[in-house]
């Protein structure tokens, strides 16, 4: 029972000590760079009303959430996701805005999915909402964001793959197949099973045409130049305008000077009923899922009573941390604590002096040596914890001040 007591549940885990600084690192950096782009801090709460995160919202199916009761019998959920919180907010607070709102977010979510075994239940995100701005220049300012983020924190091997659920959408409304036969071709894209593809939409009663561009989404993927490709594919207005879309995005990024960080992939179809538009998700090696997912969804808000379209975008710490551990990208903590250590005759220096020099900025710990402990246990135990000094006040009165990373002491002038 006892053993018990001391694990975790199943999918969630304790963050702490140097794992814990180094997250708290990457989340300073990530947020600066938010920071750097005008967007202003907002905190939702952690669980809200069902009906918050219904699947309409682009939120996880019902039976993959944590739901509970309030008093009043209301069907509680924690959140499996920021963004429709976000677009509450919104419609709220910023019902009569019309010109831009940058919101930004940092926050833990919650899905409880057999599909994630071995992955994390409980994530931390941190994310940017762009609300009010429909053009190009924000789906690919948005991109940047995220690119600056990649270099802010030392991923320099990323790439951005970039989708339109337009261009297929357009083909469905163009070919009037039904709902289940677009749901067919939509999983077969989806798990990448072409030869099944093929098969399937050489059955179907639609023109030849429209069955190639079908079948071509196994080589829609790559370089600008795949973009010809595609356009040559379609003809109505909506797969086309889909694909004029992207080339805006791209000449955008080029001005950026980060088109070498984008590809494309019009197979891209998760949350094809939550996105609608640009659709994007960012890679870097060590890490076997996108760290970064994002896009339009114009939609979302109405559902809340505001007609206004965004675009957004969230990292996963967790994922990101774990790529930089394996590509070896050195997460620069800070281990300046000292610890301040007295024997009772001379506790008031000891207090004094910590005083003095936690008014200056400085991390310090004060320990009263027990006769139990020598110095060496001491100085032993703040190499452990990541302390980079320590000062001992011996029954003297005098101090001496030990270096833990050049391994020296001397006496102590009073100053770190």
């Amino acid at each position: 029972m006892q053993d018990k007591l001391l694990q975790t549940p199943d999918g969630v885990r304790d963050t702490y000590d140097v794992e814990c600084k180094k997250k708290r690192k990457v989340m300073h950096e990530l947020h600066h760079i938010l920071e750097l782009y005008s967007y202003h801090d907002i905190e939702t709460p952690t669980f809200e009303f069902f009906d918050i995160f219904n699947r309409d919202k682009g939120s996880a199916p019902s039976n993959e959430m944590y739901k509970f009761f309030d008093r009043d019998n209301n069907t509680l959920v924690l959140r499996p996701d920021i963004t429709p919180s976000i677009a509450r907010c919104v419609a709220k607070y910023y019902a009569d805005e019309e010109l831009p709102v940058r919101l930004c977010y940092t926050g833990n979510t919650y899905t409880n999915t057999l599909k994630l075994q071995g992955k994390l239940k409980e994530v931390t995100q941190i994310g940017a909402e762009l609300v009010n701005d429909d053009s190009s220049a924000a789906d690919a300012e948005i991109i940047a964001t995220v690119i600056d983020c990649f270099n802010e924190i030392g991923i320099s091997d990323f790439q951005i793959e970039i989708g339109q659920i337009d261009y297929f959408k357009g083909l469905v409304a163009e070919s009037g197949i039904s709902e289940d036969e677009e749901n067919q071709i939509k999983e077969y894209i989806h798990i990448k099973n072409f030869f099944g593809l093929e098969e399937y939409v050489d059955a179907l009663d639609i023109s030849e045409s429209l069955k190639k561009a079908f079948v071509a989404f196994d080589s829609l993927f790559g370089g600008i130049s795949m973009l010809d490709k595609a356009e040559g594919y379609v003809s109505n207005e909506t797969s086309l305008e889909a694909v004029k879309r992207l080339r805006r995005v791209y000449a955008a990024l080029e001005c950026y000077g980060y088109q070498d960080h984008i590809s494309f992939d019009l197979g891209m179809l998760d949350g094809y009923n939550y996105y609608t538009g640009i659709i994007f998700r960012g890679y870097t090696y060590g890490t076997g899922d996108a760290v970064v997912k994002g896009g339009r969804y114009n939609n979302l808000l109405k559902q809340f009573g505001k007609d206004a379209p965004s675009i957004g975008f969230a990292f996963t710490v967790e994922e990101l941390i774990m790529a930089m551990n394996r590509q070896n990208i050195d997460i620069d903590v800070d281990y300046s604590n000292t610890i301040i250590l007295y024997d009772i005759e001379n506790q008031g220096k000891a207090i004094k002096a910590g005083m003095k020099l936690r008014s200056e900025g400085r991390k310090i710990e004060l320990i009263r040596k027990s006769q139990k402990k020598s110095v060496d246990d001491y100085i032993e135990y703040a190499g452990r914890e990541h302390f980079s000094g320590l000062i001992y006040f011996e029954q003297s009165g005098d101090a001496v001040a030990y270096d833990l990373i050049s391994r020296s002491h001397s006496k102590w002038d009073g100053n770190l």
